[in-house]
């Protein structure tokens, strides 16, 4: 059951804290998901000592600064720090993160408070920054597209070719204009029995949509072992060598099995890259050996729901997902 109550939210900020301690090396996406449970119960002064704890330890670094200070930035907002949240945007922006959340939470942050010329320009950098022209949208930036699009409709200025970009995207029953529609508001109070059944039509439909959303609350994620790493775990538990014939083998066979999945139109797609250690202590608290191949999806999932899938493809102007240093159009995305 999912949380409802403060207290709720709470007790699950608390778990997700205890988790943290036992394994540090995911401290990070623990922390901001306690975070986020701490901000719903209302306790956002403790969250943003979470978030600053994150960008103020000397001891680990992050590997997402940008998106921990835009919910920091967007947190603080709601409790009256607007002066610092305003701050952290900007250095947002100058700093131009190549992930597409940083900005989608900092775009969001300020249409909330009704700055939507300045969430406008966000959207629109932000897209302009992370996408080639003509290039498919990857999945965790298709969000951008919708936002600017909602944003639009609420300055009432006409269509664009990202807004077209955005309603071919749209697969709810119900077109984006109209979800987007800034009139909605005002058939709430009409007593006209077809207006209102035409809102309930669209919440409906919007209501799908985060339903199919939630659903998947973490990538279909693959398991990516860098060439030391593989080299380690084929020493150790040679059994798992009938899983992987080579390092180029095994990145290639990645790469066809996540084209596989997307050509069959499934979403939200990751990578995660295990490391022995992990994977050892991941099959001790299973009870199993790690020489038992079974035991490699499961660990796959479990850092997915961690939080370190890293999601695929990444742009093709971007560092491939493989480690090479080389731009993925030139890598693993080449052909």
């Amino acid at each position: 059951m999912r949380p409802d109550t403060p207290a709720d939210h709470i007790a699950e900020a608390e778990r997700l804290l205890r988790t943290a301690a036992q394994y540090p090396e995911d401290q990070e996406p623990l922390f901001l998901q306690a975070a986020a449970h701490l901000e719903l119960a209302g306790e956002r002064a403790r969250a943003s000592t979470l978030y600053d704890e994150l960008l103020g330890s000397p001891e680990t670094a992050i590997d997402h600064p940008h998106l921990v200070k835009a919910l920091k930035a967007s947190n603080l907002w709601e409790y009256g720090h607007e002066a610092e949240a305003r701050a952290i945007i900007d250095g947002i922006r100058a700093a131009g993160p190549l992930d597409a959340a940083p900005w989608e939470i900092a775009a969001e942050t300020l249409e909330a408070h009704d700055e939507l010329e300045a969430a406008h320009d966000f959207f629109s950098t932000a897209l302009t920054l992370l996408l080639a022209p003509g290039e498919e949208v990857p999945y965790a930036t298709q969000s951008l597209v919708t936002g600017r699009h909602r944003v639009r409709r609420l300055m009432g200025v006409a269509h664009d070719a990202w807004d077209e970009l955005a309603d071919t995207l749209h697969t709810a029953a119900v077109p984006l204009d109209e979800l987007h529609d800034p009139k909605r508001l005002w058939s709430l109070g009409s007593s006209d029995p077809g207006e209102l059944q035409a809102e309930i039509n669209r919440l409906r439909a919007e209501l799908g949509t985060y339903r199919s959303a939630l659903s998947r609350p973490f990538p279909v994620a693959v398991l990516h072992w860098p060439e030391g790493e593989l080299r380690e775990l084929l020493t150790a538990y040679p059994e798992l060598a009938q899983e992987y014939l080579s390092h180029q083998d095994h990145l290639a066979r990645l790469e066809a099995a996540l084209r596989d999945l997307h050509a069959t139109g499934t979403p939200n797609l990751g990578i995660v890259t295990g490391t022995v250690p992990s994977y050892e202590a991941f099959a001790a608290s299973e009870a199993a050996s790690p020489s038992d191949p079974d035991l490699l999806p499961q660990y796959a999932t479990t850092l997915a729901a961690r939080g370190r899938a890293v999601p695929w493809p990444p742009a093709r102007s971007a560092a491939c997902w493989c480690g090479s240093g080389r731009p993925y159009r030139e890598c693993h995305g080449a052909g």
